[in-house]
């Protein structure tokens, strides 16, 4: 029990540090792009400061939510409902991908670590599987069925 709540707890804050730094490194960029006055087949810099300032704000604070759900499954010490489970499934799949797209630009060093939380957030889905009415654990019908 406590290995799964240390899963759980080292989950959440990994993903609230991974949260912020994507918050920098795109506030970053849009800084780089405004300053700057870089342009994309004619794009107004500012708009894409501004979508590169949008666009990390809101897959921070999706980490940001998926962290709150995974401290809360820590705490509660049980699966969220479906929902969650999707969230958390979602957010598996993102860093999977993303694991495989950073290492020709960034390297193995990022590929690692995003292989670490993807690790993390597969190991508290699988720890805290969601328990049938009716059966065990083992599978085997419960005691007061």
């Amino acid at each position: 029990m406590r290995v799964r709540r240390g899963v759980a707890v080292g989950a959440a804050v990994v993903l609230v540090l991974e949260a912020l730094t994507i918050a920098f490194v795109n506030w970053i960029m849009g800084l780089a792009v405004r300053h700057q006055e870089m342009s994309l087949a004619g794009l107004d810099p500012d708009a894409m400061a501004a979508g590169s300032w949008a666009g990390g704000g809101l897959f921070a604070l999706f980490l940001v939510g998926c962290a709150v759900l995974v401290a809360r499954i820590g705490m509660r010490d049980r699966m969220a409902g479906r929902v969650g489970r999707i969230v958390l499934i979602v957010c598996a799949v993102v860093h999977g991908v993303a694991g495989a797209v950073v290492v020709g630009p960034v390297g193995w060093y990022a590929f690692v670590l995003l292989m670490v939380i993807l690790a993390l957030l597969v190991g508290t889905l699988v720890m805290y599987t969601p328990e049938e009415e009716g059966t065990s654990v083992a599978g085997a019908p419960a005691a007061g069925a």
